[in-house]
């Protein structure tokens, strides 16, 4: 009941700060920013990367696209650099989806880690930015869209998984998953796009009922990458900055892997009003 009231408190502390930082344009710079170096940080660690390299990247990255998004009138969507780091974000997260499947390990592991850390977690905090300031606008609806379905789609996977789950989704790498979770958080994130579309106003229920989609499936399978990088590391968890929870990678790896494709989705189909 202790761990249960521990796990309650941290992870409402965790959505009031995200949600009362994410409606000014100020402070969500700073909260993405934040969030992205102490992701960054445990990650490091997860895959044994004593550098500064990765957060120089990081800072380099993210100063550019935030001076692109607020500073200049620029266009991030037809810029080429924004546009070289989604097409080779998504190859690396295609490339991870692949060795979750096929690798009893993620070779990226072990190889080339200024790549996962750059293309797959630093680029994740970029295009959550540029979700948030889609069309160089500030649109945090948007962005708090995105984490309600994945909140959604955890809290209904845990549910009906623990209540009906018999059939385990990937038993090698998150036992406690099952097939029925997952239809679960899928069916309930798709029913919570419709109340998103209704009260936020941003994008119609068809563009966020296939925003659900993306973020269950791909969120989920984010989930497993960051358990299979964690089962290599051989700890329970990314960290230990929120009581009962774990480390901050550990409640953001969905979000963190689903961005990319959001902000693809949003950039090849949407105009936001």
């Amino acid at each position: 009941m202790k761990e249960l009231a521990t796990r309650a408190i941290s992870g409402a502390i965790y959505v009031l700060l995200l949600i009362g930082s994410l409606f000014m344009q100020e402070t969500s710079v700073i909260l993405i920013g934040v969030l992205g170096i102490i992701s960054l940080a445990e990650f490091s660690k997860l895959i044994k990367l004593k550098s500064f390299i990765q957060y120089i990247v990081f800072f380099i990255l993210y100063a550019g696209i935030w001076y692109l998004c607020v500073k200049t009138n620029h266009s991030t969507g037809s810029n080429e650099a924004v546009q070289i780091i989604l097409v080779i974000t998504i190859f690396v997260n295609l490339i991870l989806i692949k060795d979750l499947f096929t690798s009893k390990k993620i070779p990226l592991f072990e190889s080339k880690r200024y790549i996962v850390t750059t293309f797959y977690l630093t680029s994740g905090f970029l295009f959550m930015f540029l979700t948030a300031n889609f069309n160089n606008e500030f649109t945090p609806l948007l962005l708090l869209g995105g984490f309600i379905l994945v909140w959604v789609n955890d809290s209904a996977a845990y549910v009906v998984g623990k209540n009906f789950g018999k059939q385990k989704l990937f038993p090698s790498i998150s036992p406690k998953k099952t097939v029925e979770g997952f239809l679960g958080g899928l069916f309930f994130a798709c029913i919570s796009s419709y109340f998103i579309a209704l009260y936020t106003e941003t994008l119609n229920f068809n563009y966020w009922l296939i925003l659900a989609i993306i973020v269950s499936v791909l969120g989920t399978l984010g989930d497993l990458i960051e358990s299979k990088f964690k089962r290599q590391a051989g700890v329970k968890d990314s960290g230990v900055i929120m009581p009962g929870h774990g480390g901050l990678l550990d409640r953001l790896d969905s979000i963190i892997f689903a961005s990319p494709f959001i902000y693809l989705f949003l950039r090849i189909t949407t105009h936001v009003s």
